[in-house]
């Protein structure tokens, strides 16, 4: 019988929570009618080559879907997050809200802080 408790940590989905992926996903939450290539690779500060790697990832994943067409015959790629992308990621920010709470209320208020650095001085001595 697993009695695991599943912690705030382990809800933490991996594929958003690398900094750029996270920038990607944010921006394209945004865009309600998507964000060309061109656009999300500025908006994220991404060179082509990165771009592409973390889209593939959220392509594989889900999270974004891609559509190429071509405008006044030059091809334009537009990425829009996906509906299970949405879901996801809001379950990813709702994890990430219970862990940044537990972190801030784990910090030592004043009081405490001088209580801890005199115990740790009296350690180290």
């Amino acid at each position: 019988m697993n009695t695991k408790v599943e912690t705030p940590y382990e809800q933490l989905a991996k594929v958003f929570h690398e900094p750029n992926r996270l920038s990607i996903v944010s921006a394209l939450c945004a865009a309600a009618e998507g964000l060309t290539f061109n656009e999300l690779r500025d908006d994220c500060n991404l060179t082509d080559g990165n771009l592409n790697r973390h889209l593939a990832v959220l392509r594989e994943a889900g999270v974004v879907r891609t559509d190429k067409t071509f405008v006044d015959e030059k091809p334009r790629t537009t990425v829009f997050i996906t509906r299970t992308g949405l879901d996801r990621f809001q379950e990813y920010l709702t994890a990430l809200q219970e862990v940044l709470k537990t972190a801030q209320k784990a910090i030592p208020s004043d009081k405490k802080a001088a209580h801890l650095s005199g115990a740790l001085r009296a350690v180290t001595r």
